[in-house]
């Protein structure tokens, strides 16, 4: 699986903004709402440095590096769960993504205007949260309405359906999200959560936007963002809009001398791809040869055999064995062959847990 990442916010918080810079996809950027009316979608390759010591190495004829795919979404409002804005169908698209991204704007600009007509963090992620709760609200009643028929004729799976939608629908409308419910009420509720794709129980982080000369400060609607993070264990990526727009046009070179001048370690990209991968549990393991070097993304905790599922399902279907080695060893030693010299390739089975860096040769047959 590859990361598919959903940009949401209120109008004017600098969604299309960040996703032209981190794509550098050219989405329509403007101070009004609803500039965006139909959702942009860019892919960017996941950047990693140990993909590029592979190709140090073994100067391939090919080079794929993973991917991450960005949806951006037209700006929310409050009643967009009922079609407010064009928000209805908007919604809609955010069912398809596996995680979200939600930028919160935590600068002071009067050039550019806040549909509420004042920045507060707290405030704005509460609007959204409600439309998002209460699309799912929609999509729970209709389920338990239809359970509920089916259960009146004795259908056993009907009605404990039914009582799951029923848990959920209380939650609900409590203004708890589905997230809170997972995993702790059933596999029945769990099912139907993943059926419905509800927003709210996708994987969240918030990016907070600043001012570029807010770069490595934290100013007040930043600490207050953090706080209210911290009580619903969620997680904040602080960048700056207008930098990473000036990052994307910049070479290689001249993009890590800017990062240095600014004192940042890594760009906004850098940041929110990762974020994105740790709480969706993504990890990366690489094939690497003169023909091609690659790096391919799967699930924390995959065996050899659905790694190999990842590469082609025929390698699944047909594993026999994996030639493993771990990316430090293959740096400390240089190449592979003087990594297998040294004794530190395995040869592992289908019971082998993939970690992240592996690299990995699969013998198979079909």
């Amino acid at each position: 699986m590859s990361l598919k990442c959903g940009i949401v916010g209120l109008p004017n918080v600098g969604k299309s903004t960040i996703f032209n810079a981190i794509t550098n996809a050219g989405a329509e950027a403007a101070n009004y709402p609803f500039c965006t009316i139909e959702p942009n979608v860019g892919m960017v390759s996941v950047p990693d440095g140990r993909l590029n010591e592979l190709v140090s190495v073994y100067h391939p004829k090919s080079i794929v590096p993973a991917v991450t795919e960005f949806v951006d979404i037209a700006g929310l409002v409050k009643g967009a769960s009922k079609g407010e804005g064009l928000g209805n169908q908007f919604l809609t698209h955010i069912r398809e993504c596996n995680a979200i991204m939600e930028v919160v704007r935590c600068f002071d600009d009067e050039d550019i205007t806040h549909v509420l007509g004042s920045v507060d963090p707290v405030r704005d992620i509460d609007i959204i949260e409600t439309e998002l709760i209460l699309k799912d609200l929609e999509s729970v009643e209709k389920r338990l309405a239809n359970e509920n028929k089916t259960a009146r004729t004795g259908n056993a799976k009907a009605k404990e359906n039914a009582e799951a939608c029923s848990i959920l629908k209380k939650g609900l409308e409590e203004g708890k999200s589905a997230r809170e419910f997972v995993g702790k009420n059933g596999d029945a509720l769990d099912a139907i959560v993943q059926d419905l794709a509800l927003l709210t129980a996708k994987p969240l982080f918030y990016c907070a936007n600043i001012r570029e000369d807010e770069i490595g400060t934290e100013n007040q609607y930043v600490k207050s963002l953090k706080e209210f993070a911290a009580k619903q264990g969620t997680s904040v990526v602080v960048i700056s809009g207008k930098i990473e727009e000036e990052l994307s046009k910049m070479e290689a070179a001249d993009k890590e001398e800017f990062l240095k001048e600014l004192g940042m370690k890594e760009s906004g990209l850098d940041s929110v791809v990762r974020e994105g991968y740790r709480i969706l549990g993504l990890q990366t393991f690489f094939t690497a040869g003169e023909k091609e070097c690659r790096a391919w993304t799967f699930e924390k905790g995959a065996k050899a055999p659905q790694c190999a599922g990842v590469i082609h399902s025929d390698f699944e279907k047909g594993f026999i064995r994996a030639e493993t080695l771990a990316f430090e060893d293959f740096r400390k030693h240089g190449s592979w062959n003087a990594a297998k010299e040294a004794g530190v390739v395995r040869t592992e089975g289908k019971d082998y847990v993939v970690k992240d860096g592996d690299i990995m040769f699969y013998l198979f047959n079909v």
